[in-house]
């Protein structure tokens, strides 16, 4: 069963110096059908002006991704870790038992475009922890990169949750599949361009919730950067 969810049934609220939407229940933005998936609790597609950004602010017990789409993203945090994050980058920060953190637009002339994800941990009161690394295009293009996992293999970052996510960049005609266990559950996140997904055409920012499916078969239409998450 695939269920579709359209870019423009989205949450959206646009701040001027923050352009975000939500694929799920988030800040002012509520709706009881779309509280998360699974242990997937938060997808928001931000844009953000040039230095300008998210002030210092407190998490806990969440894993939280980031992954930048265009431009550069500052990163500082309270366990002392700074960072500037550019396309291919991947984030992982552990809030666990408290974390603070601030998250702005590095340059002062381009915007930003990210994915801000929220897992919710197997386990709460985690001791808070960082991991940050980069995929080259070449990993992903025609290919399903696992850039996130619960045992960290293959060179993925490590999530505290039963979840493998995979990133795919998919040229028009490029196809790549995902055979499915019977008992997991998938959502396809198009982070730009368009894809067919078995049969069904998905636009940037449309996403796909898949349960009792054997085999997720994708193939590019318009250049495409596209999630899956593989979830219990």
């Amino acid at each position: 069963m695939i269920t579709i969810r359209k870019a423009n049934d989205r949450g959206h609220a646009n701040h001027g110096w923050l352009d975000s939407y939500h694929t799920f229940s988030f800040a002012d933005y509520y709706d009881p059908t779309f509280m998360g998936f699974r242990d997937l609790r938060v997808i928001n597609e931000d844009w953000v002006a040039a230095k300008q950004g998210f002030g210092k602010h407190p998490h806990r017990d969440m894993e939280i991704i980031t992954y930048v789409l265009d431009g550069a993203l500052e990163h500082r945090d309270s366990m002392g870790n700074s960072a500037v994050m550019r396309p291919g980058d991947v984030q992982r920060m552990t809030a666990g038992t408290g974390v603070t953190h601030s998250e702005s637009n590095h340059s002062d002339r381009d915007p930003v475009h990210l994915l801000q994800i929220w897992i919710l941990p197997d386990t709460k009161n985690l001791e808070p922890g960082y991991e940050q690394k980069a995929y080259l295009e070449s990993e992903k293009r025609g290919k399903l990169r696992l850039i996130a996992s619960y045992d960290g293999r293959d060179g993925s970052v490590t999530v505290h949750q039963d979840l493998n996510l995979y990133a795919t960049i998919l040229g028009n005609g490029e196809q790549v599949n995902l055979a499915v266990n019977g008992d997991r559950h998938v959502w396809v996140q198009v982070a730009r361009g368009s894809i067919v997904l078995n049969g069904q055409r998905l636009n940037q920012g449309d996403a796909a919730a898949v349960s009792q499916e054997d085999v997720l078969d994708l193939t590019g239409e318009e250049d495409a950067e596209v999630l899956l998450f593989d979830l219990a």
